[in-house]
C-alpha cells in the first residue's frame, strides 16, 4: 500500500507545490510593500537597484520561499497519512 500512496501523492504534491509557490510569491510581496513601501522588490537586473537591494531581497524572497514549502510539504505529507495511515515520503 505504501507504494502505491507514493505514487499517488506525486501529482498531489505537485500541485501543492505550485500553489505553495504562489503562496509565496503573494506572501513575499506583501511583505516586500509593508517592509519598504515599494510594490516592486528589486531584481537582479534592475540597473537603478545598488548590490544591497537586489541581493537584500533575494534573501527575504529565499526565507520567504523556503518557510512556505517547507510547511506546505510537511502539510501534505501528514494530511496523507492522516487519511491513509501511511507516510508519503
Amino acid at each position: 500500500m505504501s507504494r502505491a500512496v507514493k505514487i499517488v501523492y506525486r501529482p498531489l504534491g505537485m500541485a501543492t507545490g505550485l500553489a505553495g509557490g504562489l503562496l509565496a510569491r503573494a506572501v513575499f510581496n506583501r511583505t516586500w510593500k509593508v517592509l519598504f513601501g515599494e510594490d516592486d522588490a528589486p531584481d537582479a537586473m534592475d540597473e537603478e537597484r545598488g548590490w544591497g537591494e537586489v541581493l537584500g531581497a533575494a534573501v527575504v524572497q529565499g526565507a520567504i520561499f523556503a518557510v512556505v514549502k517547507a510547511a506546505v510539504d510537511r502539510g501534505g505529507a501528514v494530511g496523507v497519512r492522516r487519511v491513509t495511515g501511511v507516510w508519503p515520503g
